[in-house]
């Protein structure tokens, strides 16, 4: 691991024993995965001989937990990139469409939430501009567990809806686009030059459910980097030091991503032979209707049970993006 020359004896005790928890991640599952197929090995010779149906049935239970830890542990080996370790950031924004995209929205919302759920992840919501009839205009949320950001980034990119429309009293069928990007959240062994000169901040009152729950003190916070014209909002606290706090966060989060985005426009100058890769307008199709399919047009996956999706059963998406782009990515 490269030090950076602002570290300190602090910072470099910190950094050699993130190094060891980081190298103990990997080593530590292969050996318990090792030591447990060994003791299935010996279980199954054992078993050759004895008609025991309540042993066997235990055997070929653990032997598919072997399979499945086998499986995650392929999948981690992909995640080599340098902030792939890292949380996530998510931002999702709706297409042209108005209810209908926005609602679309919401729905890729709960979709990431769900899976983050199901994987033993936190997340945290930053920030949510609710839609005026449904949906949202723009959310924020962060995404915090074990190579959050390296399983993300399958997801940046356009996604597209084909529905018979809830917001179309002739029940027509709609196509909607909705926007996703993920960025590394950037930690304090990371410098990013954020110069206070460079940043215009707006505060105004957080919008609410109404009653009680509206804010009466302008607690919300609006960062505007001027340089690169990106602009972050929060408002998710009651105190506006807090908001700004996060919000600073977020774009610490987004510069350093453009950053990244910025050397990989160099390199792909250098391989512009590579740049056919089938990156479309949109990266994934979720049809409802007139049948129900997901296609990944990155990697031609198909599921046919859109529900289980949207419910978050995004790992075998995440899965065959890193198969084929997980080097490149």
């Amino acid at each position: 691991m490269a030090e950076p020359a602002f570290w300190n004896d602090a910072d470099r005790a910190r950094g050699v024993i993130d190094e060891v928890n980081d190298l103990k991640a990997w080593t530590d599952p292969w050996r318990e995965m090792s030591s447990k197929v060994q003791d299935l090995r010996e279980l199954g010779e054992l078993l050759e001989h004895e008609d025991d149906p309540a042993m066997n049935e235990e055997w070929s239970r653990e032997v598919e937990e072997v399979g499945a830890t086998l499986r995650d542990l392929e999948l981690r080996n992909m995640l080599r990139g340098e902030d792939d370790k890292r949380d996530a950031i998510v931002t999702i924004h709706p297409g042209a469409g108005g209810t209908e995209s926005q609602d679309w929205a919401e729905m890729l919302l709960r979709m990431y939430l769900r899976w983050g759920e199901q994987r033993g992840f936190s997340a945290e919501l930053l920030d949510r501009l609710e839609g005026e009839e449904a949906g949202i205009k723009s959310v924020s949320f962060e995404i915090r567990g074990q190579y959050a950001y390296g399983y993300l980034k399958a997801e940046r990119g356009v996604h597209r809806l084909v529905r018979i429309s809830p917001f179309d009293s002739q029940g027509r069928r709609h196509t909607s686009f909705a926007s996703v990007f993920v960025y590394p959240v950037v930690d304090d062994t990371i410098q990013i030059d954020v110069r206070d000169e460079d940043i215009e901040m707006d505060v105004y009152r957080a919008s609410g459910a109404g009653g009680q729950h509206v804010n009466k003190t302008s607690s919300a916070v609006r960062l505007r980097h001027t340089p690169s014209g990106i602009v972050v909002t929060c408002q998710q606290e009651r105190s506006q030091h807090k908001n700004r706090a996060t919000a600073m966060k977020m774009l610490k989060a987004a510069l350093y991503q453009r950053a990244l985005e910025e050397q990989e426009a160099e390199k792909a100058k250098l391989e512009s032979t590579k740049t056919d890769i089938g990156w479309g307008s949109q990266i994934r199709s979720y049809v409802f209707q007139p049948y129900t399919m997901v296609n990944d047009h990155r990697t031609d996956l198909k599921v046919g049970d859109v529900q289980s999706v949207m419910d978050g059963d995004l790992d075998p998406f995440i899965q065959a993006y890193l198969k084929e782009f997980g080097a490149k990515a």
